[in-house]
């Protein structure tokens, strides 16, 4: 079986609906083309949500990105375009995408992006101390 890209984004039930809990997840090999070169641009994106009902089912996602590799388009303009299309498939309380754009012509883009539910009020932060990470993947 051969696995395509495509625009469809799944989701599954929230299995914790009555507690804000943050969704965090990182696709480092997003690709798509420059509208003016034709030249890819590669980019680092970082997800955060807090879903309502919704979550992202993985594998979907990943090949919801992999459908925009051989598109054109402007840093800006894709970055808000993939938050609203996450927005309408989950519809949560809360999500940002960051988008950090690698180097071309000697300069880097970040372009951030996001939602709020007008009817999610955010939990008061809580600060806790700091404390030394013990494994590479939790590192700062």
């Amino acid at each position: 079986m051969t696995t395509k890209p495509r625009k469809t984004l799944d989701t599954f039930p929230n299995p914790e609906p009555s507690r804000d809990y943050l969704v965090h997840i990182e696709i480092p090999e997003f690709t798509c083309l420059c509208p003016l070169t034709g030249q890819p641009d590669f980019a680092h994106l970082s997800l955060d949500y807090i879903p309502e009902k919704k979550n992202l089912e993985l594998k979907a996602l990943k090949l919801y990105m992999w459908s925009f590799r051989n598109e054109g388009a402007f840093h800006e303009a894709v970055t808000n375009k993939i938050l609203s299309e996450l927005i309408a498939a989950t519809k949560p309380r809360f999500m940002r995408l960051t988008a950090k754009w690698y180097v071309r012509g000697g300069i880097y883009t970040t372009v951030v992006a996001e939602h709020r539910a007008k009817t999610w009020k955010p939990q008061p932060t809580v600060d806790l101390p700091g404390f030394t990470a013990q494994s590479p993947m939790t590192a700062a």
